[in-house]
């Protein structure tokens, strides 16, 4: 074994400052900097000092923290690489001695009074060194004050990566003081993992951690945070005392206690996805997630990972591996908005899930078990979609266990001041206004038309009524969407028939529009662009919904749409 007592007599012994600097040649001709033979990049400490910030404010301490060691890690093996293949006759120990010059060449710290018991050969190593002058203390010091940790993570990384890379085996450093932490310098101890009785605390830290999986939960919790705005204004989000609605409520707690798929089918607009999620909180996976995916949403060629998961390299892009929403939904309920849409491919390994309780991965071999409880909803016909070779009859059959058809809303007449009351509640505290109701004229109309677009259409007019309203006041005939009445203060009724001619009880309604149109010199294409975007909204932004409302294809209507804007 053998030990030194102090770093700077070695350093002098095989290379000085000056000689390493000489290997750092700039070439302003092509943007590239040199360090010997490696690239290298030359940033602001400011935009580092953002970059960590941005990593804590995002991630939280305990994970940035484990991104910038890693960072750390890899910079320090490419310069253990690089002094070996520099110095390729310096014994082990005189390559170990350069970390620390390379890491003050690069600006990050000086260490001065080292001290060093390694055998290389037989894989002995302890190191303890004085810090100076650390770039990442001060940038952490900057940032927050005084840390109750050390917080040279990074530099920790670095002196690991390039000592385990030349030690030929791990090295794990800790700080033991920190001037980040108000000490007087900052002091690093180097040794074997199995001579530090915590090792398992600060190895967690060199471990991959998929960002992208944190990123997706966080965005999993938003969107729980958003239903349960919902969920709090009104306990039991069914809103409803007709008949048709009674109906479609009892077949739907009457399935609750069981783990049967339950097919919700139904208008665009009615409530699909609130009827899911009502039949989730009474079942007995109530306490477990609620993961709904709208499948007419997602491109094809992506619906697939979406929904079972992708393995890292499974294709280009594919640069980790991820669970699906099947797995994300695993002892809860996945609910299949608009299953109607579903590639063959994907319908196939439903149908198999469904079956089974098991999938694989885009790009895996490995079954996984998943238990969970499938609620699918859509408005197409699947029945003439299975006879038109659209939709596979075995996965039709297995859906339509236990149909649940929610009535649209003018079937329901007897129900919209419920909901309006319902929406005034929601919209209210959300835009911080106080609207104490609608007019009567508002809530005969409301009752007079026939609601293309059911409650969500329903509920966006009263968003935009209150906005329009006065502090106070009542929603009046003036605040309603327009589209709900025509320039005489009547309701408007249905459209057109599918040969193109006016239903007769539609004349009215046509005539106010033309009218409409003559007065206020709106040109063909505005009406052409005002009719696409009337029926995406309607469609909640799906085009295929929308391109079927028009009697177009999905591409003529995206093409259409793209030409408007």
């Amino acid at each position: 074994m053998e030990t030194i007592t102090s770093i700077d007599a070695m350093e002098a012994s095989l290379a000085d400052a000056s000689e390493l600097a000489s290997r750092l040649r700039f070439s302003f001709d092509s943007g590239h900097i040199w360090l010997g033979e490696t690239r290298m990049i030359l940033l602001h400490g400011a935009a580092v000092i953002a970059l960590r910030k941005e990593l804590i404010d995002s991630l939280g301490t305990d994970r940035a923290r484990g991104v910038l060691t890693r960072i750390g890690y890899a910079s320090g093996v490419s310069d253990a690489a690089w002094a070996r293949k520099l110095y390729p006759d310096a014994s082990g120990t005189e390559l170990l001695v350069m970390g620390p010059q390379l890491h003050k060449l690069e600006g990050m710290v000086c260490t001065r009074n080292g001290r060093l018991n390694i055998d290389v050969a037989k894989g002995i190593f302890y190191g303890e060194f004085i810090w100076e002058s650390s770039f990442e203390a001060d940038a952490h010091t900057e940032l927050y004050g005084v840390s109750s940790e050390p917080a040279c993570w990074m530099q920790l990384g670095y002196a690991s990566g390039y000592v385990s890379t030349l030690m030929g085996k791990f090295i794990l450093f800790n700080e033991t003081e920190c001037s980040a932490a108000g000490a007087h310098q900052c002091r690093i101890v180097g040794r074997p993992p199995v001579e530090w009785h915590d090792a398992e605390a600060s190895l967690k830290y060199f471990q991959p951690d998929s960002v992208a999986d944190h990123i997706i939960a966080l965005q999993t919790q938003v969107q729980n945070l958003r239903y349960s705005i919902d969920e709090d204004l009104h306990t039991d989000d069914l809103v409803g005392a007709s008949p048709s609605f009674r109906q479609a409520s009892s077949l739907l707690k009457k399935a609750a206690a069981s783990q049967v798929t339950v097919l919700l089918l139904g208008e665009t607009g009615v409530g699909k996805e609130r009827f899911a999620r009502a039949l989730h909180n009474a079942s007995n996976r109530a306490d477990r997630p609620f993961v709904a995916v709208n499948c007419a949403a997602l491109p094809e060629q992506l619906i697939e990972s979406e929904l079972f998961g992708v393995e890292k390299g499974a294709f280009t892009g594919a640069q980790q591996s991820r669970p699906g929403r099947f797995e994300r939904a695993h002892g809860g309920t996945l609910f299949l908005d608009e299953a109607g849409e579903l590639s063959a491919s994907a319908q196939a390994k439903l149908l198999r899930v469904l079956q089974e309780g098991e999938l694989e991965r885009i790009g895996d071999s490995h079954t996984r078990k998943v238990d969970v409880r499938v609620v699918a909803a859509t408005n197409v016909n699947l029945s003439e979609a299975v006879q038109e070779g659209r939709f596979r009859k075995d996965l039709y059959y297995r859906l339509n266990i236990y149909p649940v058809t929610i009535p649209p809303l003018r079937e329901r007449k007897d129900d919209i001041a419920l909901l309006v009351q319902r929406f005034l509640d929601k919209y209210c505290v959300r835009h911080s206004k106080q609207v104490i109701g609608v007019t009567d004229q508002v809530m005969h109309a409301f009752k007079q038309y026939s609601w293309p677009g059911n409650i969500r259409e329903l509920e966006n007019v009263i968003e935009r009524g209150i906005i329009l309203a006065q502090e106070g006041g009542r929603i009046d005939l003036a605040d309603i969407f327009p589209a709900i009445m025509d320039d005489a203060g009547k309701p408007r009724l249905s459209g057109l028939s599918k040969d193109g001619s006016v239903l007769k009880q539609d004349e009215g309604t046509v005539e106010a529009f033309l009218d409409y149109v003559q007065k206020n010199k709106v040109s063909l294409d505005e009406v052409e662009s005002v009719l696409l975007k009337a029926a995406m909204a309607r469609a909640d932004g799906n085009l295929s919904s929308a391109a079927r409302a028009l009697g177009m294809t999905r591409p003529q209507l995206a093409y259409r749409l793209k030409k408007s804007s």
